[in-house]
């Protein structure tokens, strides 16, 4: 009898002694991360323990406050000096049902990726964190929720949006949605005219 091989490890099993790691070499407690980051002590300890896959806004959340990149929280290498990113050569990794395909280079303030958005993953998830998003719809149709507007859109479409804007990105079909996502560590000073 032959024993099943074990499902292929997403990347997110090293990401969770990182995030303790990064913590301790800050100086923060759980309780001081995990307020800052808007989570539970409970929450962030089940992430550093790899009890818990943490979402994209989570892994942004903390990048944040740890002073480093979403890339450097994964594990990236940094950023190579070829400005080439080919296709195939990073695994997709999974997060509360997303899948992410990284398709810019890491250790910079812009992350850049390739999301597939499965229908009905992450609910009614809403996140508010500093930064910018930009994104474009390759294909599916996805619901986009700004504050109390909510936009559909379909292939070719796109949004740049202040991510302190309560946002909710979800796919509007059964079919799930494939995007381009960008988004920046800080805001830029355009989209706050009246500050």
């Amino acid at each position: 009898m032959t024993t099943p091989a074990a499902p292929p490890a997403d990347g997110l099993d090293r990401v969770a002694p990182r995030l303790r790691d990064m913590r301790r070499s800050r100086g923060l407690t759980l309780e001081a991360a995990a307020q800052r980051a808007g989570l539970s002590p409970a929450h962030l300890s089940r992430l550093e323990t790899g009890h818990r896959q943490p979402s994209l806004p989570m892994l942004l959340a903390l990048a944040r406050i740890y002073g480093t990149t979403v890339g450097e929280v994964l594990g990236e290498l940094p950023p190579e000096e070829q400005p080439v990113i080919r296709g195939g050569r990073t695994a997709p990794m999974n997060a509360d049902g997303w899948t992410y395909h990284q398709v810019g280079a890491s250790g910079r303030a812009m992350q850049a990726l390739r999301v597939v958005v499965p229908y009905g993953a992450q609910g009614d998830l809403v996140r508010v964190h500093p930064g910018e998003e930009w994104l474009y719809v390759l294909s599916g149709r996805l619901r986009l929720a700004l504050g109390d507007t909510v936009h559909e859109m379909g292939p070719g479409d796109s949004a740049h949006f202040d991510s302190l804007t309560p946002h909710r990105i979800a796919a509007a079909g059964p079919e799930g949605a494939e995007l381009l996502f960008m988004h920046t560590l800080l805001q830029s000073p355009d989209l706050h005219p009246h500050v």
